[in-house]
């Protein structure tokens, strides 16, 4: 049994307890929250559920004691970063990190790696919602002035997003001062975003998601080639899904003696899943 540790405990930490309980080869060692003693930590794997912007350094006091990591690190401009800062971390202590390791990043990764595979050359348009961003909300809600925030990403097409914010002021908060550091965030500012006050966020609050993948491109010199994925989730209990299988698969490099910092498309699929490979072999190719 891979014994695993959650560190975070709002909508994606309950949603990591929810698929290691239903997981026969993976057992709960404890669930922590973000301000507790990381040296009470005693498992093979900790799954960071901290806001994104916290993962770095929880992930570098953890990795130095020799227990492995996986997060949901969702700035896609840093994971390269993060990565390279891991990295020499992990394999200085025998530990491996798997990071960004959501659904996207994280499993639209995979489908967007193997797309270009089969298509080398072309374009790949990522359609995201509408659904509320895990992200970007945790991001709305940290605002000085902020009680509670949605974000939510509305798709345009080819890639193009608005994001919606909807925020619930702390009386006596400047509206115009939330709007103007919401925008600024680097979560925003790439983004067509429109910030609104409301009431109260309960009203509106879901956390249905989705995402629309679209690969144009040419295999071998052959074009016309057209690929599409689809799929309409629940966004923390796919997130935690992918978590949780990325724990397993981490505990297995760490056994293999394979240590670093790692992000899912580097990951085997067969990695992730429970049982012995050979069956898996037998049944999946």
């Amino acid at each position: 049994m891979t014994k695993i540790a959650i560190v975070g405990y709002g909508n994606i930490g309950r949603a990591v307890e929810q698929a290691v309980n239903a997981a026969g080869d993976l057992e709960l060692a404890g669930i922590y929250h973000h301000n507790d003693n990381l040296d009470d930590i005693k498992a093979d794997v900790a799954v960071l559920c901290t806001p994104t912007r916290e993962v770095p350094a929880f992930a570098e006091k953890l990795l130095a004691r020799g227990i492995c990591t996986v997060d949901s690190f969702d700035i896609h401009t840093q994971i390269a970063g993060l990565r390279a800062r891991l990295m020499p971390i992990a394999r200085n202590n025998n530990a491996v990190s798997i990071i960004a390791a959501g659904w996207d990043p994280g499993s639209d990764s995979v489908v967007r790696a193997l797309l270009q595979a089969i298509a080398p050359n072309g374009i790949t348009y990522t359609n995201f919602g509408p659904g509320r961003s895990m992200g970007h909300t945790v991001a709305a809600k940290a605002v000085p002035g902020v009680k509670d925030a949605l974000s939510m990403t509305i798709p345009l097409g080819t890639s193009i997003h608005r994001r919606m914010v909807y925020v619930e002021l702390e009386p006596g908060a400047d509206f115009a001062a939330v709007e103007k550091a919401i925008l600024s965030d680097d979560y925003f500012a790439h983004d067509e975003t429109h910030v609104v006050a409301v009431p109260a966020i309960d009203t509106l609050n879901n956390v249905a998601h989705g995402v629309n993948l679209v690969r144009l491109g040419v295999s071998g010199t052959t074009h016309n080639q057209r690929f599409e994925f689809n799929m309409e989730i629940n966004n923390p209990a796919l997130t935690g899904q992918v978590l949780a299988s990325c724990a397993r698969a981490a505990a297995r490099l760490q056994k293999e003696q394979r240590p670093g910092a790692y992000t899912l498309i580097e990951v085997a699929p067969i990695y992730l899943l429970p049982g012995d490979p050979e069956q898996l072999i037998r049944s999946l190719v």
